[in-house]
Parts: C-alpha cells; structure tokens; sequence
C-alpha cells in the first residue's frame, strides 16, 4: 500500500488515477510514499524520511526545495504542458486587451454610469482615447518554445500573424509541434528588435533574471508591448516603469502581480489567472498522479525537474532503483555488487542530469537486506530501492 498526502486540493480526476487497493490518500498522513500539491509552499516543511517523490500539479517548482531533495534522492516532478492551452489562451486575449486598450476602455465606460441619455454620445465622443491597433499582420516575438510558447506561436500564425521564436534549447518533439510559418530568430536580441509584441515562456533562473532590464527594454521597437505569463524577476520592474512613463513601451501585461505594478498606467496585472481552467488543473491532476505511480511500482521518471529522465520496460525481475552523485565509478561498484551477490544482471540503464545520476537494474532472483546496504553504502549512492517483481 502507497501512502500519498496531498497538500492542496487536488482534482478527484487525478487522485481515481491512484487505485484505492494500492493507494491511500489524505491532507494529514504518516510517513507518505509520495507528496502531491499544487501551490503549497515546502520551503519550512520537515519531509518526512519516508518521501520517495513529489509530484507538482503545474509547471513552476519554486515552492519546492529541490536541492533538499536531490541531496536526498527525491525525485520531483512537475507537469510541463498539462496547462499549455490555457495560458496559451489567456496570452493571445492579453495581447488583444493591452493592444486594443479593453481594459482601459471598459474601466473608463464604466464612470458613465448615471449619466442617463448622455451616455452613447459621450461614449462615441470618447472613444477616441482607446484606439488601439490590430494584431494581424503585427510580429510576434516568443521566447521559449516549450509546450506553452509552441501554442502560442501557433495560434498567432492562425491570426495572421508573423512570429518569430527563439530557444536555443528547443525538443525535438517542441520542434515537430511547431508551424512551419513561425520563423527562428537568429537572436534573442534580434527577435527583441523586430518584434511588435513579444511574449515570454521561459523558466526563473539566476541566467533569466531580469532578462528584460533597462538595455534590452531599449532595444524594444517603439510602441512594442511585453507578455510575462511565465515568472517574477523576469522583466526588470522599474526599467518597464520607466520605458512606459516615456511612451517608449506601448503596454506591460503581467500574470503574477507585484506591489510597484499595481495602478500603473499601461500596466495589465493579472491574478495568476494563466492555468485558472478546470481543464488546466484536471490535467495536471492527471499527469502528476500518472507520474507518481510510474515512479513509485516501477521506478520510471518521466518530467523530474531534478532527475534525468529514465525509463525501462518491466520485465517481471526484480528491479533496483539507484540515485547517485555524477560521479566516476558508481556504476562498476553497484554492479560488482550485485555480481558478488550471486544475482544476474538482465537489464539496466544509466542516465545522468548534472550533478545528479539515475539507475535502473533489473536483476533474477531475491535481492537481501545486505546486498542494500552494500549498494547503499557505494560512494556517491544516496538512494536505493528494491521492487519486486516489477510488472
């Protein structure tokens, strides 16, 4: 029996994945197997010993401490795509807002309101103020093509639009989903310079921090207007301030709201409202839970952020699983191991992330307690795990 807490309320579409003969569970929950959340933050949190994997139910993973537990052979997942159409929606109706001033607009309608008879010729009088331009035939810049930025570019071909894309770290399989009419940048700069919007898809990290401070801002065409539906830190908050209070930048949406950007003219701050679909969070209920159960009966990593991908067809052996440190000769220590013990190697595999390496073996016969501790006790080795019989 796995034991899974859940820390948020997580879609009963994504929990009926879990088979209640094999799974339990619950918000309060001793030694869990697995952690699913959603938004929660894990940061103070005292995992539990017990905890072989955490799944999120979303893209980002900044609420989880992913070194805490790399260092402790937790896997973490995440659910790259699962919420891909909605931001992809929500994107293509943000830039429809901020080029065609709506939001202004309604907001300045709305003041009308008691003025009776007067308010269609004040209207019409008004409505001046909020001209904005279409989008068609307009350059759209997106920058990231992972399952999002691809949707995204796609669907603004299919408006009319010229997209430019750049990823210097595209996926093959991003590549294959993407239009034959979204054009490669040849740079980031590049793209900046020509694009009349430009949106951003792109994870927070120490090389993305402020990716749009006061320099590259500059270098925006005249009358551009930005998207972040992707991170805070991304977009330099007091350079896009400045850019907009000269009449440089046309516009600024952002999904995840700060304190300085609120009531800023121009400035379209959203509720975090990218993933906010029943369809989104049913998804990412699904491929969360799918993954955590893959990992947990067969040891299969599919989407960690923090492990390498790893995967190996059951063969009905018993199978060890291995998180070690990328370091030399883990690999012929395990197996001289497993050798000394008596067992067969039938299968295996090896992959490695960064710092970090991954292990499947599959062996014939009984795997003993000592043989375990003999694994676990190889240099570098900060996990092991025995499954038998791994259908």
């Amino acid at each position: 029996m796995f034991k899974i807490q859940t820390l948020n309320k997580i879609a009963a579409c994504g929990l009926n994945r879990l088979p209640r003969d094999n799974y339990e569970s619950a918000t309060e929950i001793v030694n869990p197997d697995g952690i699913l959340l959603r938004s929660a933050d894990m940061h103070s949190m005292d995992i539990p010993t017990s905890v072989k994997a955490i799944a999120r139910a979303g893209a980002g993973v900044n609420n989880i401490p992913l070194d805490k537990c790399s260092e402790r052979g937790i896997v973490v997942f995440n659910t790259p795509g699962a919420n891909a159409n909605g931001v992809k929606e929500i994107v293509i109706a943000a830039m429809l807002m901020s080029s065609r001033n709506l939001y202004e607009g309604i907001a300045w309608t709305n003041t009308l309101k008691g003025k009776g008879a007067d308010v269609p010729p004040l209207v019409e009088k008004g409505k001046a103020q909020f001209v904005g331009p279409e989008i068609q035939g307009k350059t759209l810049g997106v920058i990231g093509l992972g399952a999002i930025g691809v949707k995204v570019a796609n669907a603004a071909t299919a408006l009319g639009m010229t997209v430019l894309g750049y990823d210097p770290f595209v996926s093959v399989d991003a590549a294959w989903s993407l239009s034959r009419d979204v054009k490669k940048a040849p740079s980031l700069d590049v793209l900046i310079a020509e694009s009349d919007y430009i949106t951003i898809h792109v994870p927070a990290t120490k090389d993305t921090k402020n990716m749009f401070n006061e320099e590259r801002i500059a270098r925006m065409k005249k009358g551009a207007r930005l998207l972040n539906f992707s991170r805070n830190g991304l977009v330099d908050n007091a350079a896009i301030k400045a850019a907009i209070a000269s009449g440089h930048i046309a516009g600024y949406v952002i999904d995840l709201p700060e304190e300085e950007l609120l009531g800023v003219d121009k400035i379209l701050c959203v509720p975090h409202l990218g993933a906010s679909t029943p369809e989104s969070e049913d998804n990412c209920a699904v491929m969360a839970a799918d993954q955590i159960r893959e990992y947990l009966e067969r040891g299969n990593i599919r989407n960690s952020v923090n492990f390498p991908a790893c995967e190996l067809a059951p063969s009905g052996k018993t199978r060890i699983t291995v998180a070690n440190k990328n370091v030399p000769n883990v690999i012929s220590s395990l197996t001289a191991a497993i050798g000394a013990s008596g067992l067969n190697i039938d299968d295996m595999i090896n992959k490695n992330r960064g710092d970090y390496a991954y292990n499947i073996i599959d062996v014939s016969g009984e795997v003993s307690d000592d043989l375990v501790a003999k694994l676990g006790a190889v240099e570098g080795v900060i996990m092991v795990r025995v499954l038998p019989d791994c259908q």
